[in-house]
């Protein structure tokens, strides 16, 4: 069976929402656990991207929040 558009994009926008909070708690992790913040400043610099790419995705498609 076939997948609308619109299914295809909100898993897409699962899947890259899921990735950037996973991003974020792993980096929120190392930050607590370890206590390394040059660490973390390089985490948050990859979580930010992968926050900005769903946000830009979802903004693209007119899909709401």
């Amino acid at each position: 069976m076939t997948k609308s558009l619109m299914q295809g994009d909100r898993e897409a926008a699962r899947k890259k929402g899921l990735m950037a909070a996973g991003a974020a708690a792993g980096t929120a992790a190392v930050f607590l656990f370890t206590g390394l913040w040059p660490l973390a400043l390089i985490g948050l610099a990859g979580t930010g991207y992968l926050t900005w790419d769903w946000f830009k995705f979802r903004a693209k498609r007119g899909m709401r929040f």
